[in-house]
């Protein structure tokens, strides 16, 4: 009898221990998924490999390959006419190129994350369209699983009534209930790390991201080439020791703007920072070098104005069908808190200028102003810096350089401390 109980206390012990050693892994695992490594990311999401539009003018089709089915959502939207899918996060390997070339209904499509766990799909549409059909088809016979939507042209009438909530609840624009964007967890610390840390805050803000691509040129993507740069300074401020670097991204993930904008003032930074790559259109010519914006109501220039306003899409690209800035924002931009504001932004952009241009090839007008929406935090000095044109053979041979990478982020760190030490020393000696 005590030889069974024994027997039975160690296959007791043996299986605590399998648990407890299935439990360990488990942790390392999610500790794993939270670091950014692509090769564990394609593991877990599902993966599309190919995307295609067949039909016409009359009917359309999209049809996805996908390695396992997926669960969607597919809802129309007016003005401009778009169509968007929320799908769970996906893998996109699709090829280069994909959905630029429209056909039928579809003038062109995008893809990519929107908030981490979520990815969409957005087609800009040639007219008034509904949706005929949405499914997925299991995989089969050798055939990888499939998302398919089917696109019917109705007129403009039948596409209004269509999105009216009460009567059809399932069109509702996507953005009605979907979770808002996320800021990553170091741009949130605790209100007693906060008081500890002293430092003054700087706010990294690499732009576009997700499903928005920005310019892309040669197979790069401003995305990719401003998060780069962005991490690269974050490095370069990190070492210093002297303040604290947040963030708005760090990983190929869409915000909003006017999250960006929030991350900032709910921090009290000090800074705000975004980094940008243009491109001019072809029929602009060429232009090379940074430039350095900082808000106004008035454009400096029609090229500052042309930037601003694409810039400023950025939330439209991604599906989402935002408002303008609430009123008080307006009321706001005319406050003496905002004047100052936009004093110290034009200072920091003046000595930013001036460290850069040592070290990095800058626009023949290197310092202009516009309305962009990621610059309007009243109570924080703000500048977007476009560290050069993608569309430029020789600046993308720049930006795509780990050397001058290096180098232009050394140039922004030491204007960022020189212009940072000087108002602290300042706001230190009217205390």
């Amino acid at each position: 009898m005590t030889s069974r109980t024994n027997q039975r206390v160690l296959l007791g012990c043996a299986l605590l221990c399998a648990a407890a050693l299935v439990c360990a892994d488990s942790w390392r695992l999610s500790a794993a998924e939270s670091q950014p490594q692509p090769s564990v990311a394609v593991a877990i999401f599902p993966t599309a490999s190919a995307a295609r539009l067949a039909g016409d003018g009359k009917q359309t089709r999209f049809i996805l390959d996908i390695d396992q089915a997926v669960t969607f959502r597919a809802v129309t939207l007016a003005d401009p006419y778009r169509v968007v899918v929320d799908v769970p996060q996906v893998n996109f390997q699709l090829p280069a190129g994909t959905g630029v070339e429209g056909r039928g209904l579809v003038k062109a499509f995008r893809y990519g994350l929107v908030m981490p766990g979520g990815s969409r799909i957005v087609f800009d549409l040639t007219g008034p369209a509904k949706i005929a059909k949405s499914y997925v088809l299991e995989a089969a016979n050798g055939q990888p699983a499939r998302l398919v939507l089917e696109l019917e042209e109705v007129d403009r009438a039948a596409f209004v009534q269509s999105l009216v909530p009460e009567r059809r609840p399932e069109l509702r624009p996507a953005i009605a209930d979907a979770p808002p964007a996320t800021v990553p967890a170091a741009a949130a610390p605790e209100a007693g790390q906060q008081k500890v840390d002293g430092r003054p805050i700087v706010v990294i803000d690499p732009g576009h991201g997700g499903i928005d691509n920005g310019t892309q040129s040669n197979g790069e993507s401003e995305k990719n080439l401003v998060l780069a740069f962005g991490l690269a300074l974050r490095d370069r401020l990190d070492k210093t020791g002297k303040f604290r670097v947040v963030m708005t991204r760090d990983d190929d993930t869409f915000i909003p703007l006017n999250d960006r904008v929030k991350v900032a003032r709910g921090l009290k930074a000090a800074l705000f920072v975004s980094i940008h790559a243009d491109a001019l259109p072809k029929a602009e010519g060429d232009a090379q070098g940074a430039t350095i914006y900082t808000l106004s109501d008035k454009a400096s220039d029609a090229e500052a104005q042309r930037l601003a306003d694409a810039e400023n899409r950025a939330d439209a690209i991604a599906g989402f069908n935002l408002a303008e800035e609430p009123t008080d924002v307006a009321d706001i931009l005319i406050d003496l808190t905002q004047r100052e504001t936009r004093t110290f932004s034009s200072r920091f952009a003046r000595l930013l200028m001036g460290e850069m241009k040592s070290s990095v090839r800058m626009h023949k007008h290197p310092l202009k102003s516009a309305g962009f929406r990621v610059l309007k935090a009243p109570d924080v000095p703000s500048v977007l810096v476009e560290i050069g044109y993608v569309s430029n053979k020789g600046d993308l041979e720049h930006l795509v350089s780990e050397g001058w990478r290096s180098k232009a982020a050394g140039s922004m760190a030491q204007a960022i401390d020189g212009f940072l030490t000087k108002r602290m020393a300042t706001a230190g000696s009217s205390n």
